[in-house]
């Protein structure tokens, strides 16, 4: 292992490090544009250059492995002065348009104007035009006058992708980015080419004039998409901007975690946050009045629930309630609804193995058939098998064998189709919980508002048995409520039941009850998450 000394300060590091990555060790940033560290190196832009003694030139620190020795300068006025003369060259053509990107920021040529140069044009010639506000598919638009043509665009779709949908055109200042003739990008890990792009060229259509960056806040999350559980900012606000009223979840963007998704996020959970602000949101409790529903309190709603719930018991016995909960929810959610059917209500009929649960369409990146982030979380808590299936609750429910049925976060119409839907409106008492209106719901006798993922603390466990933490980013839209508290709130009128103040409650009862999170807490999860004891399939 090669030791060296960058810019006074020794580092030992594995053979074949880079300087750059040396200089990262150190917490020593040296600007780049085409470096990135899950990409090849192709040293095209040049920003990179240090000074190396007893090297004859300055060297690009992105493709030049270190050596034991080696003396390294990241800070010589000769490196400066490259590093300016670099900049110039860059924004002789570079359009005045910082006002109006979307990248304004957080653009690496910004920051690096401002740290590095900060002079006035000396170019007094016109720019060169090229294609502003290229279509490059469903959801890109490219703005090939900001370009600087990195090449980080074109190396992922290669490399991470591996398809071949962008390319580099023409030669020297005419050099454009650009999809081949006749062909769009539609791969689906689009949104991660504004990610990799260090410019404002490539922006995503979705998030285009929407807000400024400066004024998102942001908080660590786990993307709900599917069951691979892929590491996520949540960029939000809490205010309106440009008469978007009512939008507070602007996007998300990829987290690294190098056990689950590196550092890349797919399309399908990037732009799956509309949910949150959607006008369908499910924000005041709700009771059925005749072929209508009257908004209600909680008050009025949980009496109802417990009322019907404690009747249908009492009359028909437990076997005559089904309890068909999401994996949507989360571990602390699930938990709690299992102490609330299985130990004050007795319930054994609770299924979340809805048929066609798992049925999409996955990819070989990171995206899973499993839409759910939390399926392995549900069956480590065995809330499958115990009891009824959910398909054959559905047939209870039209026979008369099961007169209550609860659904918590699921939605049977969407899976099943006619078939839940005659069942369900034959239910004597059907409570729907949830974040968002849906055929199910429609067809409810009680309405109790459920937050989303980034309205609430919790964890979830994907696919591989990995323990993961979301953060609660905003409070709950109108009177809508985290699910383990609907729970909690529910049990106390129904007997017996855990007064939980916290959803970090709910998990140090959970890893003390149940076998495969003993032990574990908020503080063991991390950021990154923990492999949990019982991870089998």
């Amino acid at each position: 292992m090669p030791t060296l000394t960058i810019d006074d300060q020794q580092v030992t590091v594995d053979q074949g490090t880079t300087i750059l990555e040396a200089a990262k060790k150190l917490g020593i940033a040296i600007p780049h544009f085409c470096y990135h560290p899950r990409l090849t190196k192709v040293d095209a832009c040049r920003m990179c250059l240090v000074e190396v003694k007893d090297a004859p030139k300055l060297v690009t620190s992105c493709s030049n492995a270190v050596r034991d020795n080696m003396v390294v300068f990241t800070g010589t006025p000769k490196v400066e002065e490259a590093r300016k003369s670099i900049l110039e060259f860059i924004l002789i053509n570079h359009p005045l348009d910082c006002p109006i990107c979307d990248k304004a920021g957080e653009c690496t040529l910004q920051d690096y104007y401002f740290r590095y140069s900060s002079q006035p044009s000396r170019f007094k010639d016109n720019k060169v035009e090229k294609h502003k506000v290229v279509d490059l598919g469903a959801k890109m638009v490219l703005d090939s006058e900001r370009c600087v043509v990195c090449g980080r665009c074109v190396r992922f779709c290669r490399e991470v992708v591996g398809e071949e949908n962008l390319g580099i055109f023409n030669r020297g200042d005419h050099s454009e980015i650009g999809t081949y003739p006749g062909k769009k990008i539609e791969h689906n890990y689009q949104g991660n080419l504004v990610d990799v792009c260090p410019v404002g060229a490539l922006t995503a259509k979705d998030f285009r004039f929407k807000c400024r960056s400066w004024l998102l806040c942001k908080a660590d999350t786990i993307c709900p998409g599917c069951s691979n559980g892929c590491n996520a900012v949540v960029h939000f606000t809490l205010r309106s901007f440009n008469g978007i009223k009512g939008q507070r979840v602007f996007r998300l963007t990829p987290r690294e975690n190098n056990d689950v998704n590196k550092i890349w996020l797919c399309d399908v959970g990037r732009w799956g946050y509309s949910f949150v602000d959607s006008i369908d949101r499910l924000t005041t409790p709700a009771l059925k009045k005749g072929e209508d529903f009257v908004k209600g309190d909680w008050d009025t709603a949980l009496r109802e629930t417990a009322s019907g719930l404690k009747t249908v018991v009492e009359r028909y016995g437990p076997s005559a309630v089904g309890v068909i909960p999401s994996p949507h929810l989360t571990n602390e959610d699930l938990y709690a609804l299992k102490c609330l059917f299985s130990c004050v209500l007795k319930v054994a009929n609770i299924d979340f193995k809805l048929p066609g649960l798992d049925k999409g369409e996955g990819d070989k990146l990171l995206l899973k058939a499993d839409r759910h982030p939390n399926t392995r979380g549900a069956e480590l808590l065995g809330l499958s098998g115990t009891g009824l299936s959910a398909e054959a609750m559905m047939e209870k429910v039209k026979t008369g064998e099961i007169r209550a049925l609860y659904l918590a976060g699921s939605d049977p119409v969407k899976y099943i189709g006619e078939k839940a839907e005659e069942a369900l409106s034959r239910a004597e008492l059907l409570i729907f919980q949830g974040t968002n209106f849906s055929a199910s719901c429609k067809l409810a006798h009680v309405i109790l508002p459920g937050a989303t993922f980034v309205e609430k603390e919790g964890t979830f466990t994907n696919y591989q048995g990995r323990l993961q933490k979301i953060n609660k980013a905003l409070e709950p839209l109108g009177e809508a409520l985290a699910d383990w508290e609907i729970f909690t709130r529910l049990g106390k009128r129904l007997g017996a039941y855990p007064s939980y103040r916290c959803a970090e409650e709910v998990f140090k009862d959970m890893a003390r009850e149940v076998a495969p999170f003993n032990g574990l807490s908020y503080q063991k999860i991390g950021p990154q998450g923990i492999k949990i004891a019982d991870s089998s399939q």
